[in-house]
């Protein structure tokens, strides 16, 4: 069985930035072998796995996103680069950063820097610096930076996973790896589980970038329920309303358009059955998850949103709790299980 901690810690420290998955895909392929019958990829690079169950075919799809934010070389500037965002980052975070450059020869390091204040333009030196201004500085001559980088290169966080006090872990790409280490620990957990449904495990690409590898993904399984896993907000600084989530209390479960009422109801009796902490998120529109998409494939397939709170997202810092990846797993093994072969007969939308 896996330590949850240092899974963690594992997936966080891969690459695998938005469209250029592979090395993320290549190390979940190597968790998933042992405890699924049957590993695909999907043409656009999702990780498939199949847990048969002993039913008569019924499929519910868990899919939890592996992308992680991150940066990619626009140009090269003579000693430095230009960079552009791979999916949605908060540029304040960026100035100072340690980042490594993925290019065809291997990795180099580097830093983002900015310009001093009386360099930029007037009045693009208060507040947050745009990205058009920042540079990767990767120390090297402007010859041997032409020679060894260019163009479409990927650039990620390089700070390394901390395990802060409280069973806390911080870094980067825990959205949405957590829900990964979660799926993960999920699949050892029906080692040892009956169940009759099949269950198909996705880890797909592109969410950061429009959902694209989930809602793919979906069509191509064509599951009969699905559950989309992934990170909600922590409470924080400046971020203490009912809005968000304390840390180590538990998954969320969605209720709101994007979820089906039946399994928001089995979800929450079954956490409430097992004394398992949950709270309740509301999300009276699209849900920001790959859950928006899946449920619209094909004739519609209907879908809950599961999520594990995070603080500081989209951030090199983001920050976990640990017994929140647990929960969470054993909730979703616990709802394998008790899947039955009339279950779908429940499935009716009456809100």
């Amino acid at each position: 069985m896996a330590k949850p901690t240092a899974l963690l810690k594992e997936l966080i420290s891969i690459s695998g930035l938005s469209g250029f998955e592979t090395p993320i895909a290549n190390v979940i392929e190597e968790k998933w072998q042992p405890l699924t019958d049957k590993l695909e990829r999907s043409p656009l690079g999702s990780v498939h796995g199949l847990k048969r169950g002993s039913g008569k075919g019924k499929s519910i799809m868990i899919s939890t996103h592996m992308d992680a934010i991150g940066l990619i070389v626009k140009k090269v500037d003579g000693e430095f680069l230009r960079v552009s965002n791979l999916g949605g980052i908060d540029i304040r975070v960026l100035p100072g950063q340690a980042v490594t450059i993925h290019t065809e020869r291997g990795e180099l390091p580097g830093v983002v820097v900015q310009p001093p204040a009386h360099l930029l333009p007037d009045g693009e030196a208060d507040g947050a610096i745009a990205m058009k201004h920042l540079l990767v500085d990767l120390g090297l001559p402007a010859r041997q930076v032409a020679r060894k980088v260019k163009v479409g290169d990927t650039v990620s966080f390089a700070n390394e996973p901390t395990e802060l006090s409280g069973d806390l872990v911080a870094g980067h790409s825990l959205d949405n790896r957590a829900s990964v280490a979660a799926l993960t620990l999920c699949l050892e957990e029906l080692q040892s589980r009956h169940h009759l449904w099949d269950v198909w495990a996705v880890a797909s690409v592109q969410e950061e970038v429009g959902a694209i590898g989930a809602k793919t993904s979906a069509f191509g399984i064509q599951p009969n329920l699905a559950l989309a896993v992934d990170v909600t907000f922590a409470k924080g600084p400046g971020a203490s309303g009912w809005e968000v989530f304390e840390l180590g209390s538990g998954p969320t479960l969605g209720w709101g358009a994007v979820n089906h009422p039946v399994l928001f109801d089995q979800m929450k009796d079954l956490a409430k059955k097992l004394e398992i902490p949950f709270s309740v998120e509301i999300l009276p529109g699209r849900s920001g998850t790959d859950g928006d998409d899946i449920q619209l494939v094909a004739e519609g397939i209907p879908t809950l949103v599961v999520s594990i709170p995070l603080r500081y997202m989209h951030t090199p810092v983001e920050v976990i709790a640990v017994k929140d990846v647990q929960r969470t797993a054993r909730l979703l093994a616990e709802f394998i299980a008790v899947l039955d072969e009339d279950f779908l007969d429940k499935i009716v939308w009456e809100d």
